[in-house]
C-alpha cells in the first residue's frame, strides 16, 4: 500500500468493496482531490492496445492512461452511482483529476461515478455494491417482506371466513334436512290424497247390469217411433 503525505485530506481504509480512499478532512465542494496517472497508451500501438486491466482511463479516442500501477493513489476511489466526486479529465493535457461535486466530510468514503461501458462490463454482472443500489435493494426487500406479511395476512383472513362459512352451514344442514322430510310427507299426504279421490270418481260411473238392455237415448228415439206408428 503506497504511503500518502499526512498534508493529503486523505488515506486508504477497508470498504465495503474491497479498499476504498477515506476523507480525512474536510474537502469543499469544487475541490481538486487527487490526481489519476499512470502510463500513456497509444491505441495505435498494437502491443499498448492489447493491455487489458480495470485501470484504463480513456482520455480520448487514441490515448488512454494505465492506472495500475500502485503509485497511483487514486486507483483506490470506488464506483458510486450517487458519487461525492467526478472525473475531471483534461485530454490536451493528458491528465485527469478527482474533483468534489459537494462537500465531504471526514470518515467519508470518496467515490465517483465510473462511467456506463465499466458499469456494464465490470459492475452489472455482479451487481453494483455501491451505498446507493445497497439502499436500493435493501428497500426493495423490505417491500418485499412487507407484501409477503400483508399477503399472509390476507390468505389467513379468508381462510378464517371460508372455514366461519363452512360451519354456519353445516349449522343448518338439520333444519333443511327436517324441512325437507316435512315437505316430502305433505308432498306425500297430497299425492294420496289424489288417489283416493281419483278412485271415487271411478266408482261413481254407472256400471252396466250383465244380461239386461239399458236404455239409452237411441233406444228410447226407438220407442217413441214405433209407438206414433201403432
Amino acid at each position: 500500500m503506497p504511503a500518502i503525505p499526512p498534508t493529503k485530506p486523505y488515506r486508504i481504509g477497508r470498504s465495503k468493496t474491497g479498499l476504498g480512499l477515506f476523507a480525512t478532512k474536510p474537502i469543499k465542494k469544487g475541490t481538486k482531490i487527487i490526481r489519476y496517472f499512470g502510463p500513456l497508451l497509444d491505441s495505435k500501438k498494437a502491443d499498448e492496445d492489447a493491455i487489458e486491466n480495470k485501470y484504463l482511463f480513456e482520455l480520448d479516442k487514441r490515448w488512454t492512461i494505465d492506472g495500475s500501477i500502485r503509485e497511483n493513489v487514486a486507483r483506490y476511489i470506488n464506483h458510486s452511482c450517487k458519487p461525492n466526486a467526478e472525473s475531471d479529465v483534461k485530454p490536451r493535457k493528458k491528465k485527469i483529476f478527482i474533483r468534489a461535486i459537494k462537500d465531504i466530510e471526514p470518515g467519508e468514503e470518496i467515490n465517483y461515478d465510473y462511467g456506463t461501458d465499466y458499469f456494464k462490463a465490470y459492475l452489472k454482472p455482479i451487481g453494483c455494491k455501491c451505498e446507493a443500489c445497497e439502499k436500493k435493494r435493501a428497500k426493495k426487500k423490505a417491500e418485499a417482506r412487507a407484501d409477503r406479511v400483508l399477503q399472509k395476512a390476507k390468505d389467513e383472513r379468508k381462510a378464517k371466513k371460508k372455514a366461519e362459512k363452512l360451519t354456519k352451514d353445516t349449522a343448518r344442514d338439520p333444519a333443511k334436512d327436517k324441512a325437507k322430510q316435512r315437505s316430502k310427507a305433505k308432498a306425500s299426504t297430497k299425492a294420496g290424497g289424489d288417489a283416493q279421490a281419483r278412485g271415487k270418481a271411478k266408482s261413481r260411473r254407472p256400471v252396466p247390469t250383465v244380461g239386461k238392455r239399458v236404455k239409452t237415448r237411441s233406444t228410447v228415439k226407438t220407442l217413441t217411433s214405433r209407438a206414433k206408428a201403432a
